[in-house]
């Protein structure tokens, strides 16, 4: 019996409740997508919805009356958008996720008795299950290991290689036993290792340690040696390399040349200044370093024969783990901020905060000083960041395994956590915010300054933080709200846009035209009716059509955008889109899906012929009240194919308006009459009879409310009509169908956006930097989604909002947005800019003018990115300020370079340092008032 979506939701409700409170370590839990999810839940949530808006219950409404209901009962689970290949019918290959999947946007987790009772109810797939593992002491620490490790096995004499999933809580005795049945090999015949970026590092003997303990990545090399004498000894020897901390590295010495000693480094192979060509997954020949001669890691510091002069400290490289060029990137130019040095090479334990519930108990400032004294320690060494690598996966589980990941997350992650751990504030004060009152902006601005110290004082906050003043308006009644707020960084926009580039597909239901593809622009935080209006416009919609958008998934229609309120940033960039033109006269409205199939070969044993579902489905709309049979559906299709018949199939047919449907019945000829714009091209229903007569018919199967199929040549009487909304009818198209018609022009389904690369700009014509800040600070409306509730309105209002910089940091990160996002991709913008190297004036662009000189900056480091996501690779320049010169420092290989190199379309993060002339006043105006107000509440 089907249940009441309040049932359904109270049920589910209650089972949540008992399971959150049940969960342990090696429950199952199943992921479920997003955009079902919440289908589901708009479903359930209806009447409630409903009352709140109408501010009365409906007590009216039955759970079964489709029209009533605003959201209509889901159709089967539908998980195909998580996998990458939903069709694979191969059983023994496990079902691979999309990498980019996040959840809460892309996918929710729910218990297994939520998923048997939702998949009991609705059906559907595929079944995506994953454990519950323990992650900390507490048995209490679990978390859902959404994507268990993916291990690249090399046999060894063999050549041979495999790939496997497995848990990082499984043991390395189960690793043994999974290499052996994927060779088919015994356990004694076999000795494991740790093959990171395919260099022996550890021999993997200790069986019950897991995997995570002995620091094994995603996508890792594992290396199965296969025994070879009668003494138990592997080919190559089983024996283990040198260990550090429970891990080992090969460590190898990096070059630094000069630039007349250039020809050494190419005569290796290598390049000094093509970036973009080196992968962050390479690897690392022994030709480029020298070897370690020392078994003492921790203070071997080699340094080459090639640089004979005194070299200055500070140009140590970083080992690539694999896809760490975003981290080594960021790492460095950290590293090389002078306060940071100082701070960290000093006693700076005795700040840290071990008892923070936002920190991380101190673990992250430890492992990032101990890093850092390894970078400026004497020597060329390269030091490995695995143990830095392995806290920050433990704290920061989105950066664990071997993906490439963006450097400007990394950093804001990197200096807020770092900030807590060495939060020199103990026990943080309530602090309740004061009311403006019409207070000049200088005393609210340092009262919201020393708020913000009283709880928030570290040296990040002592180099790093500034603050803006935010001013938003009330489009009402003028309300002005301004709030001063601390900000980390600037993230500035490489172009303003404000208008969103979208395409759609345009049918025509009537048979007057072949479909278009109309690309328009809408406003970038519209609506759907904005996006109607555009398309309208752009295929000259007439009075009485109207246009109907639909998503396409699968070749079928996954839902009708009906609602003209419906946000277009909902609508993803890789969605398809399409609009069908329809009459607006129809009333009591049902649609006709027409979703093509084709042949594909020979069938199983009842069947001769197999069938796939393919190309961007028809659509029609007739009226519920009329009666209609199958012999009106087959010639509203072939009304709707003739435009695509072939040459030697058309018919002297002319497709005016009022020749829609002439054939069918009368619920067609009134809402077609009503369409009638002219009398030109008329056809009297005898001819036009005649012809329909003579026109090949397709072979149509209607999908009834229980899933079957029922051939339409087959029935006579009219049709029943649905519950639903949509009537699915299924065209299976012939080898001669195919011949008789042109069906490209319905096969071909664009997306809304396809990304394609901006032309970069030349030298002559770069974006100023300033340009970029100019964009920011620019003043705005606030996004739909992001209204603000205005006090003396009592609403939420689509404000306006302006940022103006207040205080400005002795350190200021600015962050250039080269990346947008998709659902499954991000895409990048090579726009050059350019940004100044000496005298960064933002002496304009400080609102707060009382007291305050010229703020200069100076570049000092920048973190680069090369080529697309798919293929890129990071790296530094960082300026050693007691030398006044230039690095690049791409992972372990660090060479000089000439400052006006230094600027790139690949400038990604750029790290300015006050200079002595500018006056740090406007940074710590506030300090007085804090000293006076807030001191002893920070010890």
């Amino acid at each position: 019996m089907e249940l009441s979506p309040e049932e359904e939701r109270i049920l589910i409700r209650d089972i949540t409740i008992a399971a959150e409170s049940l969960a342990k370590e090696g429950d199952t839990f199943f992921l479920i997508s997003q955009r079902w999810w919440q289908h589901w839940l708009d479903y359930v949530n209806q009447d409630m919805t409903s009352s709140s808006v109408n501010g009365s219950s409906s007590n009216g409404a039955h759970h079964h009356d489709s029209a009533s209901s605003s959201a209509k009962r889901p159709s089967a689970i539908d998980n195909s958008d998580l996998i990458y290949d939903a069709t694979s019918k191969v059983s023994n290959v496990e079902i691979e996720l999309h990498d980019t999947l996040v959840e809460g946007r892309d996918y929710i987790l729910l218990p297994q008795q939520i998923w048997e009772k939702l998949h009991g109810w609705y059906g559907g797939g595929p079944t995506l299950p994953r454990k519950a593992i323990n992650t900390g002491l507490s048995q209490t620490d679990l978390a859902i290991e959404v994507y268990p490790l993916r291990l690249r096995l090399t046999l060894m004499p063999k050549e041979e290689r495999a790939i496997i999933r497995i848990s990082k809580k499984e043991t390395v005795g189960e690793l043994h036993k999974k290499a052996c049945e994927v060779f088919d090999l015994t356990l004694d015949q076999v000795c494991i290792w740790d093959y990171y970026g395919e260099q022996k590092h550890a021999l993997m003997d200790n069986m019950d340690k897991t995997l995570d303990d002995a620091n094994i990545q995603m996508d890792q090399d594992i290396l199965v040696e296969v025994f070879t004498d009668r003494n138990g000894t592997a080919d190559g020897g089983c024996t283990t390399p040198l260990q550090e901390n429970g891990y080992t590295e090969k460590y190898s010495t990096s070059v630094i040349v000069e630039p007349s000693q250039s020809s050494l480094l190419a005569a290796d192979g290598l390049s000094t200044n093509n970036y973009a060509s080196r992968s962050c997954s390479s690897e690392f020949s022994q030709s480029q370093y020298l070897a370690s001669p020392s078994n003492d890691l921790d203070n071997l510091h080699v340094t080459n024969n090639i640089n004979t002069r005194t070299a200055p400290l500070g140009l140590t490289g970083l080992l690539n783990l694999g896809n760490t060029c975003f981290m080594n990137s960021a790492i460095q130019c950290l590293v090389h901020t002078p306060e940071f040095a100082r701070y960290f090479r000093e006693d700076y334990r005795q700040e840290i905060n071990w008892q923070n519930p936002l920190g991380m108990v101190g673990e992250l400032a430890l492992a990032f000083g101990e890093l850092l004294r390894k970078l400026w320690a004497p020597g060329r060494t390269p030091v490995s960041p695995r143990p830095f690598k392995t806290k920050l996966a433990r704290f920061a589980p989105q950066f664990s395994g071997n993906n490439q990941h963006d450097s400007q997350e990394l950093l804001a992650f990197l200096l807020d956590g770092l900030h807590e751990d060495l939060n020199r504030v103990k026990h943080k004060p309530y602090i309740k915010s004061k009311d403006t009152d019409g207070r000049p902006d200088e005393e609210v601005a340092d009262e919201y300054w020393a708020n913000h110290i009283a709880r928030n004082d570290s040296i990040i906050v002592d180099v790093c933080q500034g603050q803006y003043k935010s001013t938003l308006v009330c489009p009402v009644c003028g309300k002005v709200s301004v709030t001063f707020d601390p900000f980390m960084y600037l993230s500035l926009p490489l172009q303003s846009a404000s208008t969103r580039t979208m395409t759609v597909i345009v049918f025509t239901t009537d048979g007057n035209a072949l479909p278009t593809t109309c690309t328009v622009n809408v406003p970038k935080h519209g609506r759907c009716r904005d996006l109607i209006q555009a398309l309208s416009n752009a295929c000259s919609l007439k009075n009485r059509e109207k246009l109907l958008l639909a998503e396409i998934r699968g070749h079928m229609i996954n839902q009708l955008l009906e609602d003209p309120q419906i946000l277009l940033s909902t609508i993803k960039d890789d969605d398809r889109l399409v609009a069908y033109k329809i009459p607006n006269v129809v009333k009591n409205t049902i649609y006709l899906q027409f979703v093509h199939r084709r042949e594909v070969g020979p069938g199983n044993i009842t069947s001769s012929v197999a069938w796939e579902f393919y190309g961007i489905p028809l659509l029609a709309s007739i009226s519920r009240d009329e009666s209609v049979t199958g012999a009106a559906i087959h010639e509203i299709l072939q009304r709707m194919l003739a435009p695509m018949l072939g040459s030697e199939e058309l018919q002297p047919l002319s497709m005016s308006d009022s020749s829609i449907n002439a054939a069918s019945h009368s619920h067609q000829d009134r809402a077609n009459k009503a369409c009638l714009d002219s009398d030109e091209g008329q056809l009297k229903d005898q001819e036009l009879n005649c012809q329909l007569e003579s026109t090949h018919k397709m072979h149509l199967q209607l999908v009834d409310e229980t899933n079957a199929q029922v051939d339409l040549s087959s029935v006579e009487n009219p049709i029943m009509m649905p519950g639903s909304s949509t009537l699915v009818l299924f065209i299976n198209w012939s080898k001669e169908d195919h011949k008789r018609y042109d069906t490209h022009h319905f096969e071909n389904h664009p997306e809304v956006f396809k990304y394609v690369p901006a032309p970069k700009r030349t030298r002559g014509e770069p974006l100023s930097l300033y340009a970029c800040l100019d964009a920011f600070l620019r003043e705005e409306p606030l996004v739909p989604e992001d209204m603000w509730y205005c006090p003396r309105c009592k609403e939420q209002r689509q404000a306006s909002k302006k940022l103006d910089l207040w205080r400005l940091p002795e350190v200021l990160v600015i962050h250039l947005k080269r990346f947008s996002f998709s659902r499954s991709t991000k895409h990048k913008l090579e726009t050059f800019v350019n940004f100044p190297i000496h005298d960064l004036d933002l002496t304009n662009y400080v609102a707060h003018k009382k007291g305050s000189q010229r703020q200069i900056y100076e570049l000092y480091a920048l973190s680069n990115h090369y080529g697309s996501m798919a293929s890129g690779h990071y790296t530094a320049h960082i300026k050693l300020l007691d030398e006044n010169r230039w690095y690049n420092f791409d992972d372990s290989h660090i060479s000089p370079i000439n400052e006006e190199d230094v600027k790139s379309a690949a400038a990604y993060v750029l790290f300015y340092r006050r200079t002595k002339g500018g006056d740090a006043s406007t940074s710590i105006g506030a300090e007085s008032y804090a000293n006076k107000n807030h001191r002893l509440s920070k010890r």
